[in-house]
């Protein structure tokens, strides 16, 4: 009795750890959302990259993942800026359908630059300082997945204080509200659609980084992660940062405790269908603005 309850505690344990990975991605990807109503199929690609510029520190320069986090971090917020300056200012105001494929275009565009640049092979970070198994209470944990769900707390936290505690992020919440008013009171509204492709790149960049000590690098690695990251952001409520915290947690512990109860084949599929029970009973999510 007590070691099938020790299973199942480590089972649901695991799926926080996991989901609080998922909670990050989706946090990057419902500020872009939540700020200019526009949903980002090239979100995934942001965590692929920052995966790749981990890896590329660890395997050139020595770099541990942890090290090289905070340079991830702004490197992909430098590239989620510029992607908007150059691609997205140009598609504000287009019809959704031109700016669904504008987005999707860009998928394309960074999957086959890295198939390009470094081949579909599979690699991985060997020996970095965050390797192991912690023991607690009966229970063993990976220390990668530790340290990555630690990390994403910490980065989500930040991203919660900076809208809720300075001028700057009560501006972009402003400007998600109502950007017409927003500019009214002179808000920069550019510049807020800039930072928010800034941050939403940063945060799928961080969670890369978090996620490069223990999951295989490929090009095609954010297709693993963007499709529950939707169901999170959905499930948790668009544009609500606390709602997609949250929302990834649960995601994660239906998705393995599922996997563990009915079988790995249906882990999907318990996500999909929590998504549409709370799509069927609260359209706006979990902590959606009705």
């Amino acid at each position: 009795m007590n070691a099938s309850f020790d299973i199942l505690l480590q089972t649901l344990l695991s799926g926080v750890l996991i989901g609080l990975i998922y909670a990050l991605v989706a946090v990057g990807l419902t500020m872009i959302f939540g700020v200019m109503d526009i949903v980002n199929f090239a979100h995934g690609e942001f965590l692929m990259l920052g995966m790749y510029a981990s890896f590329w520190g660890f395997a050139l320069w020595a770099l541990d993942p942890m090290f090289t986090l905070p340079f991830t971090a702004l490197m992909l917020f430098g590239l989620g800026s510029a992607i908007y300056h150059v691609v997205i200012r140009r598609i504000i105001r287009a019809p959704m359908l031109s700016q669904i494929f504008t987005t999707f275009g860009l998928l394309i565009l960074f999957r086959g630059l890295a198939q390009f640049l470094w081949k579909p092979d599979f690699r991985t970070i060997d020996h970095s300082i965050v390797q192991g198994k912690v023991a607690f209470a009966g229970l063993q944990f990976g220390l990668p997945q530790l340290v990555a769900a630690a990390g994403a707390i910490v980065v989500t936290g930040i991203v919660w204080w900076f809208l809720q505690r300075t001028r700057l992020g009560a501006a972009l919440e402003a400007t998600a509200a109502d950007k017409d008013a927003a500019a009214l009171m002179g808000i920069d509204v550019q510049r807020m659609f800039a930072l928010a492709w800034g941050i939403g790149a940063a945060c799928a960049g961080v969670a890369g980084a978090l996620l490069s000590t223990f999951f295989p690098i490929f090009p095609e690695v954010g297709a693993n992660f963007i499709l529950i990251a939707f169901v999170t952001v959905a499930l948790g409520g668009f544009g609500s940062v606390a709602g997609a915290f949250w929302a990834g947690i649960i995601v994660g512990i239906v998705e393995v405790l599922g996997g563990f109860l009915l079988g790995p084949q249906y882990k999907l599929a318990l996500v999909l269908a929590l998504y549409l029970i709370v799509v069927l009973l609260r359209p706006q999510g979990l902590l959606g603005r009705a």
